[in-house]
Protein backbone atom coordinates (compact mmCIF):
# COMPACT_ATOMS: atom_id res chain seq x y z
CA UNK A 1 0.00 0.00 0.00
CA UNK A 2 1.16 3.31 -1.03
CA UNK A 3 2.06 5.89 2.03
CA UNK A 4 0.98 8.73 0.56
CA UNK A 5 2.70 11.59 2.60
CA UNK A 6 6.13 9.16 1.96
CA UNK A 7 5.78 9.55 -1.78
CA UNK A 8 4.84 13.43 -1.66
CA UNK A 9 7.78 14.34 0.14
CA UNK A 10 10.20 11.97 -1.83
CA UNK A 11 8.87 13.74 -4.84
CA UNK A 12 9.37 17.50 -3.23
CA UNK A 13 12.97 16.48 -2.79
CA UNK A 14 13.34 16.86 -6.24
CA UNK A 15 12.15 20.64 -6.40
CA UNK A 16 13.06 21.36 -3.14
CA UNK A 17 16.67 19.67 -2.50
CA UNK A 18 19.18 21.10 0.52
CA UNK A 19 22.21 19.84 -1.69
CA UNK A 20 22.48 18.58 -4.92
CA UNK A 21 25.88 17.06 -6.62
CA UNK A 22 26.23 17.64 -10.47
CA UNK A 23 28.25 14.76 -11.48
CA UNK A 24 29.54 15.21 -15.00
CA UNK A 25 29.81 18.66 -14.72
CA UNK A 26 32.30 20.30 -16.47
CA UNK A 27 34.45 23.35 -17.77
CA UNK A 28 33.20 22.98 -21.38
CA UNK A 29 30.36 25.04 -22.35
CA UNK A 30 29.26 23.15 -24.86
CA UNK A 31 28.66 20.15 -22.88
CA UNK A 32 25.24 19.17 -21.17
CA UNK A 33 27.30 18.80 -17.42
CA UNK A 34 28.44 22.01 -17.65
CA UNK A 35 24.91 24.06 -18.89
CA UNK A 36 23.43 22.34 -15.76
CA UNK A 37 26.11 23.04 -13.33
CA UNK A 38 25.77 26.56 -14.70
CA UNK A 39 22.24 26.50 -14.02
CA UNK A 40 22.43 25.87 -10.51
CA UNK A 41 25.31 28.49 -9.74
CA UNK A 42 23.69 31.43 -11.45
CA UNK A 43 20.32 30.61 -9.32
CA UNK A 44 22.54 29.96 -6.40
CA UNK A 45 24.56 33.63 -6.82
CA UNK A 46 20.84 35.44 -7.24
CA UNK A 47 19.59 33.75 -4.19
CA UNK A 48 17.01 31.93 -5.73
CA UNK A 49 18.67 28.38 -5.38
CA UNK A 50 19.43 28.09 -1.06
CA UNK A 51 20.97 24.74 -1.25
CA UNK A 52 24.44 23.81 -1.33
CA UNK A 53 25.68 22.50 -4.77
CA UNK A 54 28.94 20.41 -5.48
CA UNK A 55 30.41 19.62 -9.52
CA UNK A 56 31.78 15.91 -9.66
CA UNK A 57 34.21 14.99 -12.40
CA UNK A 58 37.34 13.29 -11.58
CA UNK A 59 38.88 15.49 -14.45
CA UNK A 60 38.78 18.84 -12.74
CA UNK A 61 40.02 20.71 -9.63
CA UNK A 62 37.43 23.33 -10.01
CA UNK A 63 34.43 24.40 -12.09
CA UNK A 64 33.30 28.14 -11.72
CA UNK A 65 34.77 28.63 -8.50
CA UNK A 66 33.08 25.42 -6.74
CA UNK A 67 35.78 22.67 -5.85
CA UNK A 68 35.35 19.47 -7.62
CA UNK A 69 35.14 15.99 -6.50
CA UNK A 70 36.13 13.09 -8.21
CA UNK A 71 33.47 10.72 -7.49
CA UNK A 72 29.96 11.11 -5.30
CA UNK A 73 31.29 9.18 -2.59
CA UNK A 74 34.06 11.38 -1.97
CA UNK A 75 31.71 14.46 -1.02
CA UNK A 76 32.76 16.30 2.30
CA UNK A 77 28.98 15.95 3.55
CA UNK A 78 27.08 12.71 5.60
CA UNK A 79 24.79 13.05 2.93
CA UNK A 80 23.59 14.58 -0.83
CA UNK A 81 19.70 14.75 -0.98
CA UNK A 82 19.56 15.09 -5.02
CA UNK A 83 22.35 13.44 -7.41
CA UNK A 84 22.15 14.66 -11.14
CA UNK A 85 23.89 12.24 -13.33
CA UNK A 86 25.22 13.47 -16.82
CA UNK A 87 27.89 10.89 -18.05
CA UNK A 88 27.54 8.15 -20.17
CA UNK A 89 25.34 5.02 -19.91
CA UNK A 90 27.66 2.22 -18.65
CA UNK A 91 28.83 4.30 -15.65
CA UNK A 92 25.89 5.30 -14.08
CA UNK A 93 24.80 2.47 -11.77
CA UNK A 94 28.35 2.79 -10.32
CA UNK A 95 27.42 6.08 -9.81
CA UNK A 96 24.22 5.01 -8.16
CA UNK A 97 26.05 2.98 -5.74
CA UNK A 98 27.91 5.82 -4.49
CA UNK A 99 24.75 8.33 -4.35
CA UNK A 100 23.45 5.18 -1.86
CA UNK A 101 26.75 5.49 0.09
CA UNK A 102 25.94 9.42 0.55
CA UNK A 103 22.16 8.65 1.54
CA UNK A 104 21.03 10.54 -1.40
CA UNK A 105 16.81 10.83 -1.68
CA UNK A 106 16.27 11.26 -5.22
CA UNK A 107 18.58 11.22 -8.60
CA UNK A 108 17.62 12.61 -11.75
CA UNK A 109 19.48 10.36 -14.88
CA UNK A 110 19.78 12.92 -17.45
CA UNK A 111 22.06 10.10 -19.73
CA UNK A 112 20.82 8.14 -22.45
CA UNK A 113 21.56 4.58 -24.06
CA UNK A 114 19.03 2.96 -21.71
CA UNK A 115 15.96 1.05 -22.80
CA UNK A 116 15.11 3.39 -25.53
CA UNK A 117 18.35 2.14 -27.47
CA UNK A 118 17.32 -1.70 -26.10
CA UNK A 119 19.81 -1.12 -23.35
CA UNK A 120 17.13 -2.96 -21.11
CA UNK A 121 19.77 -4.95 -18.88
CA UNK A 122 21.29 -1.51 -18.05
CA UNK A 123 18.01 -0.21 -17.27
CA UNK A 124 17.40 -2.58 -14.70
CA UNK A 125 20.47 -2.73 -13.14
CA UNK A 126 19.98 1.35 -12.15
CA UNK A 127 16.30 0.15 -11.41
CA UNK A 128 17.51 -2.65 -8.96
CA UNK A 129 20.75 -0.18 -7.24
CA UNK A 130 17.76 2.32 -6.34
CA UNK A 131 15.41 0.17 -5.20
CA UNK A 132 18.15 -1.10 -2.72
CA UNK A 133 18.97 2.09 -1.32
CA UNK A 134 15.72 2.97 -1.47
CA UNK A 135 16.44 6.35 -3.83
CA UNK A 136 13.69 7.91 -5.99
CA UNK A 137 14.62 8.60 -9.75
CA UNK A 138 13.77 10.78 -12.69
CA UNK A 139 14.96 9.20 -15.88
CA UNK A 140 17.16 8.08 -17.83
CA UNK A 141 16.74 9.95 -20.75
CA UNK A 142 14.98 13.04 -19.69
CA UNK A 143 15.77 16.59 -18.60
CA UNK A 144 14.70 16.37 -15.06
CA UNK A 145 12.80 19.39 -13.15
CA UNK A 146 12.80 23.06 -13.98
CA UNK A 147 10.93 24.95 -10.41
CA UNK A 148 10.82 28.62 -11.16
CA UNK A 149 9.81 29.13 -7.62
CA UNK A 150 12.82 27.07 -6.00
CA UNK A 151 15.73 27.74 -8.26
CA UNK A 152 16.57 24.18 -9.44
CA UNK A 153 17.11 23.94 -13.10
CA UNK A 154 17.99 20.61 -14.30
CA UNK A 155 17.72 21.69 -18.55
CA UNK A 156 21.09 21.19 -20.56
CA UNK A 157 19.58 23.32 -22.86
CA UNK A 158 21.43 27.04 -22.35
CA UNK A 159 19.38 30.14 -22.07
CA UNK A 160 20.38 31.65 -24.70
CA UNK A 161 22.59 30.90 -27.84
CA UNK A 162 25.59 32.81 -30.39
CA UNK A 163 24.90 33.15 -33.65
CA UNK A 164 27.72 33.15 -36.11
CA UNK A 165 27.35 36.82 -36.37
CA UNK A 166 28.31 37.04 -33.35
CA UNK A 167 24.64 38.16 -31.98
CA UNK A 168 22.91 36.57 -28.45
CA UNK A 169 19.57 35.22 -28.81
CA UNK A 170 16.98 33.80 -26.26
CA UNK A 171 17.42 30.27 -27.37
CA UNK A 172 15.65 27.93 -24.26
CA UNK A 173 13.91 30.63 -21.83
CA UNK A 174 12.52 29.61 -18.72
CA UNK A 175 8.73 30.54 -17.90
CA UNK A 176 8.20 32.70 -15.20
CA UNK A 177 6.21 31.48 -11.96
CA UNK A 178 2.56 30.24 -12.32
CA UNK A 179 -0.01 28.51 -11.78
CA UNK A 180 0.64 25.39 -14.80
CA UNK A 181 2.42 22.28 -14.12
CA UNK A 182 4.21 20.52 -17.23
CA UNK A 183 4.47 16.67 -16.34
CA UNK A 184 6.05 15.11 -20.06
CA UNK A 185 7.44 12.06 -21.10
CA UNK A 186 9.44 13.75 -23.95
CA UNK A 187 12.37 15.94 -23.44
CA UNK A 188 12.12 17.67 -26.04
CA UNK A 189 8.47 18.74 -26.33
CA UNK A 190 8.93 19.53 -22.93
CA UNK A 191 11.57 22.37 -23.82
CA UNK A 192 9.68 23.19 -26.68
CA UNK A 193 6.63 23.81 -24.30
CA UNK A 194 8.85 25.99 -21.71
CA UNK A 195 9.80 27.99 -25.38
CA UNK A 196 5.90 28.11 -26.35
CA UNK A 197 4.63 29.24 -23.09
CA UNK A 198 7.50 31.64 -22.05
CA UNK A 199 6.97 33.38 -25.43
CA UNK A 200 3.41 33.38 -24.45
CA UNK A 201 4.07 35.19 -20.97
CA UNK A 202 2.29 31.79 -19.37
CA UNK A 203 3.93 30.95 -16.16
CA UNK A 204 4.35 27.92 -14.68
CA UNK A 205 4.62 25.81 -11.13
CA UNK A 206 7.00 23.19 -11.77
CA UNK A 207 8.08 20.85 -15.10
CA UNK A 208 8.70 17.44 -15.04
CA UNK A 209 10.34 15.34 -17.98
CA UNK A 210 10.29 11.96 -16.65
CA UNK A 211 11.48 9.97 -19.93
CA UNK A 212 12.27 6.03 -19.44
CA UNK A 213 10.32 6.64 -16.01
CA UNK A 214 12.43 3.24 -14.37
CA UNK A 215 10.86 4.59 -11.20
CA UNK A 216 8.98 7.29 -10.85
CA UNK A 217 5.95 7.55 -13.38
CA UNK A 218 3.34 10.04 -15.03
CA UNK A 219 0.50 8.77 -11.91
CA UNK A 220 3.03 9.27 -9.14
CA UNK A 221 3.80 12.70 -10.39
CA UNK A 222 -0.01 13.12 -10.84
CA UNK A 223 -0.18 12.29 -7.15
CA UNK A 224 2.16 14.98 -6.56
CA UNK A 225 1.00 17.64 -8.15
CA UNK A 226 -2.50 16.95 -6.57
CA UNK A 227 -1.05 18.15 -3.13
CA UNK A 228 0.44 20.96 -4.99
CA UNK A 229 -0.73 24.27 -3.80
CA UNK A 230 1.41 26.45 -6.64
CA UNK A 231 -0.46 24.05 -9.21
CA UNK A 232 -3.95 24.74 -10.49
CA UNK A 233 -3.85 22.96 -13.83
CA UNK A 234 -1.72 19.98 -14.89
CA UNK A 235 -0.53 19.63 -18.17
CA UNK A 236 0.59 16.45 -19.33
CA UNK A 237 2.14 14.89 -22.65
CA UNK A 238 2.54 11.51 -22.67
CA UNK A 239 3.61 8.41 -25.18
CA UNK A 240 2.08 5.70 -23.00
CA UNK A 241 0.58 4.89 -19.34
CA UNK A 242 2.41 2.37 -17.27
CA UNK A 243 -0.53 1.06 -15.16
CA UNK A 244 -4.04 2.65 -16.64
CA UNK A 245 -5.82 1.20 -13.42
CA UNK A 246 -3.49 3.00 -11.34
CA UNK A 247 -3.41 5.82 -13.60
CA UNK A 248 -7.56 6.36 -13.71
CA UNK A 249 -7.98 6.19 -10.34
CA UNK A 250 -5.16 8.91 -9.00
CA UNK A 251 -6.21 11.41 -12.23
CA UNK A 252 -10.37 10.67 -11.12
CA UNK A 253 -8.89 12.24 -7.66
CA UNK A 254 -7.19 14.66 -9.47
CA UNK A 255 -9.77 16.23 -11.81
CA UNK A 256 -12.12 16.66 -8.91
CA UNK A 257 -9.59 19.47 -7.30
CA UNK A 258 -7.59 20.50 -10.49
CA UNK A 259 -8.00 19.85 -14.18
CA UNK A 260 -5.87 17.60 -16.19
CA UNK A 261 -5.27 18.20 -19.72
CA UNK A 262 -3.41 15.63 -21.58
CA UNK A 263 -1.72 15.55 -25.51
CA UNK A 264 -1.22 12.21 -26.31
CA UNK A 265 0.89 11.16 -29.18
CA UNK A 266 1.50 7.33 -30.53
CA UNK A 267 -2.19 7.50 -32.14
CA UNK A 268 -1.10 5.79 -35.05
CA UNK A 269 1.03 3.01 -36.27
CA UNK A 270 3.53 5.04 -37.07
CA UNK A 271 3.58 7.58 -34.19
CA UNK A 272 3.02 4.38 -31.63
CA UNK A 273 6.46 3.01 -33.57
CA UNK A 274 8.08 6.14 -33.18
CA UNK A 275 7.37 6.31 -29.01
CA UNK A 276 8.71 2.72 -28.76
CA UNK A 277 12.21 3.51 -30.37
CA UNK A 278 12.03 7.11 -28.34
CA UNK A 279 10.93 6.27 -24.73
CA UNK A 280 10.78 2.54 -25.00
CA UNK A 281 7.31 3.27 -24.92
CA UNK A 282 4.25 1.09 -25.80
CA UNK A 283 1.57 2.99 -26.80
CA UNK A 284 -1.05 0.83 -26.97
CA UNK A 285 -4.54 1.31 -28.60
CA UNK A 286 -5.72 4.76 -29.11
CA UNK A 287 -9.48 3.98 -28.01
CA UNK A 288 -8.04 3.10 -24.95
CA UNK A 289 -6.74 5.76 -23.92
CA UNK A 290 -9.80 7.77 -24.97
CA UNK A 291 -12.34 5.93 -22.30
CA UNK A 292 -8.96 5.83 -19.85
CA UNK A 293 -9.07 9.95 -19.95
CA UNK A 294 -12.87 10.50 -20.50
CA UNK A 295 -13.59 8.03 -17.23
CA UNK A 296 -10.77 10.21 -15.13
CA UNK A 297 -11.81 13.45 -16.17
CA UNK A 298 -8.87 14.40 -18.08
CA UNK A 299 -9.35 17.12 -20.78
CA UNK A 300 -7.90 15.58 -24.02
CA UNK A 301 -6.36 17.79 -26.55
CA UNK A 302 -5.62 16.76 -30.13
CA UNK A 303 -3.07 19.24 -30.79
CA UNK A 304 -0.24 21.45 -29.80
CA UNK A 305 -2.04 24.74 -30.03
CA UNK A 306 -5.34 22.96 -28.19
CA UNK A 307 -3.03 21.67 -25.40
CA UNK A 308 -1.66 25.50 -24.41
CA UNK A 309 -4.75 27.21 -24.70
CA UNK A 310 -7.37 25.03 -23.24
CA UNK A 311 -4.61 25.16 -20.14
CA UNK A 312 -4.63 28.61 -20.35
CA UNK A 313 -8.39 29.20 -20.03
CA UNK A 314 -8.24 26.61 -17.02
CA UNK A 315 -5.52 28.52 -15.21
CA UNK A 316 -7.02 32.24 -16.08
CA UNK A 317 -10.88 31.70 -15.44
CA UNK A 318 -13.64 29.37 -13.61
CA UNK A 319 -15.46 26.20 -14.89
CA UNK A 320 -18.64 26.94 -16.47
CA UNK A 321 -21.93 26.52 -14.42
CA UNK A 322 -23.86 24.89 -17.90
CA UNK A 323 -23.37 25.21 -21.79
CA UNK A 324 -25.28 27.71 -22.55
CA UNK A 325 -23.12 30.56 -24.54
CA UNK A 326 -23.64 34.00 -25.72
CA UNK A 327 -21.42 35.41 -28.29
CA UNK A 328 -20.77 39.16 -28.38
CA UNK A 329 -19.02 40.66 -31.50
CA UNK A 330 -17.95 43.94 -33.55
CA UNK A 331 -17.75 41.59 -36.92
CA UNK A 332 -20.66 39.08 -38.03
CA UNK A 333 -18.06 36.61 -40.30
CA UNK A 334 -16.02 36.19 -36.84
CA UNK A 335 -19.10 35.58 -34.78
CA UNK A 336 -20.63 32.82 -36.93
CA UNK A 337 -17.27 30.81 -36.97
CA UNK A 338 -17.25 30.99 -33.49
CA UNK A 339 -20.69 29.62 -33.49
CA UNK A 340 -19.79 26.57 -35.57
CA UNK A 341 -17.32 25.62 -33.56
CA UNK A 342 -18.65 26.30 -30.14
CA UNK A 343 -22.29 24.03 -31.31
CA UNK A 344 -20.00 21.76 -32.86
CA UNK A 345 -18.01 21.32 -29.48
CA UNK A 346 -20.94 20.45 -27.65
CA UNK A 347 -22.40 23.84 -27.12
CA UNK A 348 -25.53 25.86 -26.75
CA UNK A 349 -25.63 29.29 -28.76
CA UNK A 350 -29.27 30.03 -27.94
CA UNK A 351 -30.74 33.36 -27.25
CA UNK A 352 -30.87 34.93 -23.86
CA UNK A 353 -33.13 35.49 -21.45
CA UNK A 354 -36.31 37.24 -22.32
CA UNK A 355 -35.61 39.84 -20.18
CA UNK A 356 -32.20 40.62 -21.61
CA UNK A 357 -33.26 40.95 -25.20
CA UNK A 358 -35.78 43.65 -23.38
CA UNK A 359 -33.06 45.33 -22.15
CA UNK A 360 -31.23 45.39 -25.44
CA UNK A 361 -34.03 46.32 -27.53
CA UNK A 362 -34.88 49.35 -25.46
CA UNK A 363 -30.99 50.21 -26.23
CA UNK A 364 -31.77 50.17 -29.78
CA UNK A 365 -34.56 52.24 -29.11
CA UNK A 366 -32.86 54.57 -27.51
CA UNK A 367 -30.04 54.82 -29.82
CA UNK A 368 -27.45 53.38 -27.25
CA UNK A 369 -26.13 50.63 -29.76
CA UNK A 370 -26.89 50.33 -33.10
CA UNK A 371 -30.55 49.71 -34.60
CA UNK A 372 -29.19 47.62 -36.91
CA UNK A 373 -27.41 45.38 -34.20
CA UNK A 374 -28.34 41.80 -33.88
CA UNK A 375 -29.33 40.96 -30.41
CA UNK A 376 -30.29 37.07 -31.08
CA UNK A 377 -26.97 35.28 -30.19
CA UNK A 378 -24.27 36.25 -31.46
CA UNK A 379 -25.19 39.71 -30.52
CA UNK A 380 -23.36 41.90 -33.10
CA UNK A 381 -22.87 45.38 -32.40
CA UNK A 382 -21.32 46.10 -35.39
CA UNK A 383 -18.58 48.12 -37.12
CA UNK A 384 -20.06 51.00 -35.61
CA UNK A 385 -19.61 49.55 -31.98
CA UNK A 386 -17.84 51.93 -29.57
CA UNK A 387 -16.15 50.98 -26.15
CA UNK A 388 -19.17 52.30 -24.26
CA UNK A 389 -21.57 49.68 -26.51
CA UNK A 390 -19.18 46.88 -26.22
CA UNK A 391 -18.95 47.25 -22.32
CA UNK A 392 -22.90 47.97 -21.21
CA UNK A 393 -23.76 44.87 -24.04
CA UNK A 394 -21.24 42.91 -22.13
CA UNK A 395 -22.58 43.86 -18.44
CA UNK A 396 -26.11 43.08 -19.18
CA UNK A 397 -25.63 39.82 -20.97
CA UNK A 398 -23.34 38.82 -18.13
CA UNK A 399 -25.57 39.20 -15.80
CA UNK A 400 -28.03 37.26 -17.47
CA UNK A 401 -29.00 34.23 -15.52
CA UNK A 402 -29.22 32.09 -18.74
CA UNK A 403 -26.33 32.35 -19.75
CA UNK A 404 -22.99 30.43 -18.37
CA UNK A 405 -20.03 31.70 -20.38
CA UNK A 406 -19.35 34.51 -22.94
CA UNK A 407 -16.41 34.98 -25.31
CA UNK A 408 -15.84 38.72 -26.65
CA UNK A 409 -15.20 39.08 -30.19
CA UNK A 410 -13.51 42.70 -29.43
CA UNK A 411 -12.17 43.24 -33.20
CA UNK A 412 -9.93 46.44 -32.54
CA UNK A 413 -9.95 47.60 -36.23
CA UNK A 414 -12.86 49.40 -36.19
CA UNK A 415 -12.83 53.05 -35.59
CA UNK A 416 -14.80 53.37 -32.93
CA UNK A 417 -13.52 50.63 -30.24
CA UNK A 418 -11.13 52.54 -28.05
CA UNK A 419 -8.40 50.12 -26.11
CA UNK A 420 -9.79 51.10 -22.66
CA UNK A 421 -12.83 48.92 -23.16
CA UNK A 422 -10.42 46.09 -21.75
CA UNK A 423 -9.93 47.49 -18.17
CA UNK A 424 -13.59 48.25 -17.99
CA UNK A 425 -14.81 45.05 -18.99
CA UNK A 426 -12.40 43.21 -16.25
CA UNK A 427 -13.38 45.45 -14.02
CA UNK A 428 -16.72 43.90 -14.39
CA UNK A 429 -15.77 40.14 -14.19
CA UNK A 430 -13.23 40.21 -12.26
CA UNK A 431 -13.37 37.68 -8.74
CA UNK A 432 -16.69 36.33 -10.30
CA UNK A 433 -17.52 32.68 -11.23
CA UNK A 434 -18.39 32.86 -14.84
CA UNK A 435 -16.21 32.58 -17.31
CA UNK A 436 -15.40 34.66 -19.65
CA UNK A 437 -12.83 34.80 -22.83
CA UNK A 438 -12.04 36.92 -25.75
CA UNK A 439 -10.85 37.02 -29.18
CA UNK A 440 -8.81 39.89 -31.48
CA UNK A 441 -8.00 38.76 -34.70
CA UNK A 442 -4.66 39.53 -36.02
CA UNK A 443 -0.84 39.64 -35.55
CA UNK A 444 0.30 42.93 -35.41
CA UNK A 445 0.88 45.22 -32.34
CA UNK A 446 -2.53 46.43 -31.74
CA UNK A 447 -3.78 43.08 -31.43
CA UNK A 448 -1.14 41.89 -29.67
CA UNK A 449 -1.45 44.64 -27.27
CA UNK A 450 -5.32 43.79 -26.47
CA UNK A 451 -5.02 40.38 -26.10
CA UNK A 452 -1.54 40.82 -23.79
CA UNK A 453 -4.02 43.52 -22.04
CA UNK A 454 -6.51 41.30 -21.58
CA UNK A 455 -4.64 38.46 -20.18
CA UNK A 456 -2.91 40.67 -17.56
CA UNK A 457 -6.32 41.04 -16.13
CA UNK A 458 -7.03 37.26 -16.17
CA UNK A 459 -9.34 36.95 -19.18
CA UNK A 460 -7.59 34.93 -21.73
CA UNK A 461 -7.46 36.46 -25.05
CA UNK A 462 -6.93 34.31 -28.36
CA UNK A 463 -5.97 35.31 -31.68
CA UNK A 464 -8.88 32.82 -33.34
CA UNK A 465 -12.35 32.09 -33.17
CA UNK A 466 -11.82 28.59 -33.01
CA UNK A 467 -9.19 28.88 -30.28
CA UNK A 468 -11.76 30.81 -28.32
CA UNK A 469 -14.46 28.31 -29.19
CA UNK A 470 -12.95 25.06 -28.07
CA UNK A 471 -11.28 26.84 -24.94
CA UNK A 472 -14.72 27.97 -23.42
CA UNK A 473 -15.72 24.27 -24.35
CA UNK A 474 -12.78 23.39 -21.89
CA UNK A 475 -14.50 25.56 -19.16
CA UNK A 476 -18.22 24.02 -19.94
CA UNK A 477 -17.17 20.05 -20.42
CA UNK A 478 -14.72 20.83 -16.72
CA UNK A 479 -17.26 22.21 -15.29
CA UNK A 480 -19.79 19.16 -16.26
CA UNK A 481 -17.74 17.26 -15.13
CA UNK A 482 -17.44 18.51 -11.57
CA UNK A 483 -21.12 18.99 -11.57
CA UNK A 484 -21.49 15.36 -11.50
CA UNK A 485 -19.34 15.05 -8.27
CA UNK A 486 -21.80 17.63 -6.54
CA UNK A 487 -24.74 15.43 -7.49
CA UNK A 488 -23.06 12.14 -6.12
CA UNK A 489 -22.08 14.64 -2.44
CA UNK A 490 -25.75 15.88 -2.26
CA UNK A 491 -27.37 12.29 -2.60
CA UNK A 492 -24.45 11.00 -0.16
CA UNK A 493 -25.00 13.71 2.22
Amino acid sequence: MLNSNSLIEQIRTFFEPNSVAIVGASKKVDKAGHVIFKNFVENKRTGLFKGEIYPVNPHEETILGYKCYPSVNKLPVDEVELVVIVVPAPTVPNVMRDAREKHARAVIIISSGFGEVGNFELENEVKRVAYEGGIRVLGPNCLGVYDPSTGVDTLFLPVTKMLISGEEVIATPRPKEGKIAVITQSGAFGVAALDYLAGKQLGISKFVSFGNRVDLDESDLLHYFLNDDKTKVILMYLESIRDGKRFVEIASRVTRIKPIVALKSGKTKAGAKAALSHTASIAGSDEVYNAAFFKSGIIRAQNMYEFFNIAKALAMQPPAKGRNICIITDAGGPGIMVADECELRGLKVESISEEGQKVLENMKDRGEIPKFASISNPIDLTGSVTADMLVKVTEIVYNDIGVDGIILLGLHHVPGLQEDYVDRIASITQGRKKPIVACDIGETEMALYIRGKFEKFGIPAYASPEDAAYSMSALCHYGEYLRQYEKEDDTIA
